[in-house]
């Protein structure tokens, strides 16, 4: 396939705007079923290429490109996602800020690297309803998190006698929501079962000491079931915990670091996979130990173990088999 046309959508909740890039025509849609249909009517008489060779490029905005996507996928139309500020940082600096320059910039994005840019293939049902349920199931945790350490400092400044009715009322929220993270769990567990794909997946990343439930559905879901990315050194850089060197020339000769961009989601469970590893994992309890006699660093020690949990990860998907334990088997 070869992209020889791309065309710019930025998104809002009632609308979108369009622009195609070589002839620079412009439209704005609604955000609906009707409008992509108008779309499509559109591009057919302002496009002079066949529209096997055009490429829609879209902002990643979560619910408000939901539709659209789902709508080019199922009449397999070319497109992609891309996040806004891999876009920003492409195209450098710029004045001034509108859904129209938007449009703009996207479709200027997606042409310059048209021959990089593979369309996007959208996850399927099971995977999107765990995707939903994994956030809902973070944001009622913090909810319960925030109730928990209130209670815990009110009762050790107040008497219960005396608050009584905040003391129930935060307890009873804490057990509702204890039940409802309880009835997402089950859910979740209830689609991973019904799906034979993300059942074996499931299982073969379980496997892994160290590395639990969450993690495991939150990998499956952010790899689209092992599909959005080929290596675990792709998925480490996505995550923010691939190290990368600084240097250049002979004056800059800085540390080798993680980035601070990363689905900061994903890093913080790695972060405790590594950690209950460390205790629970013989191989990984020594290589700590081992490192940190060594005076090396207990952050970057870490990070390493976050490294090869996620390359044990892909490699027991990519195999199909579960991991073993080879040093039970040592004498």
């Amino acid at each position: 396939m070869t992209i020889k046309q791309t065309i710019g959508i930025d998104i809002s909740k009632l609308t979108f705007d369009v622009r195609i890039h070589i002839n620079q025509n412009y439209n704005v849609f609604e955000n609906t079923k009707k409008g992509f249909k108008e779309l499509m009517k559109w591009v057919e008489k302002n496009n002079q290429f066949k529209i096997e060779n055009t490429l829609f490029a879209l902002e990643h905005t979560g619910i408000y490109s939901e539709q659209i996507s789902l709508f080019f996928s199922e009449h397999k139309i070319n497109f992609s996602l891309i996040p806004g500020l891999e876009i920003k940082r492409s195209l450098g600096i710029a004045r001034g800020k509108d859904d129209k320059i938007d449009a703009s910039k996207i479709a200027l994005y997606a042409y310059r690297l048209r021959d990089e840019i593979k369309p996007y293939v959208i996850p399927s049902k099971s995977i999107t309803q765990l995707k939903k349920l994994l956030s809902l199931r973070e944001r009622l945790v913090k909810h319960r998190s925030g109730y928990k350490a209130n209670l815990k400092e009110q009762k050790r400044i107040y008497t219960r006698k005396e608050y009584r009715v905040i003391f129930m009322t935060q307890e009873k929220m804490i057990k509702y929501l204890d039940k409802q993270i309880g009835s997402l769990e089950s859910e979740m567990n209830r689609i991973i079962i019904s799906n034979e794909q993300l059942k074996e997946q499931f299982v073969l990343i379980k496997s892994i000491k160290g590395v639990g439930t969450q993690t495991a559905l939150n990998v499956i879901v952010s790899t689209n079931g092992f599909i959005k990315f080929k290596t675990s050194r792709q998925f480490a850089s996505y995550c923010g915990i691939a190290p990368f060197p600084n240097s250049s020339g002979t004056s800059i000769k800085g540390r080798t670091k993680v980035s601070h961009l990363a689905n900061k989601k994903l890093k913080s469970l790695l972060d405790l996979c590594a950690k209950s590893a460390i205790i629970h994992n013989t191989e990984m309890k020594i290589f700590y130990n081992k490192r940190i006699e060594q005076g090396k660093n207990k952050r970057s020690t870490i990070n390493i173990i976050r490294n090869k949990l996620l390359s044990r990860i892909f490699a027991v998907v990519n195999r199909k088999t579960p991991y073993v334990d080879i040093m039970k088997f040592a004498t």
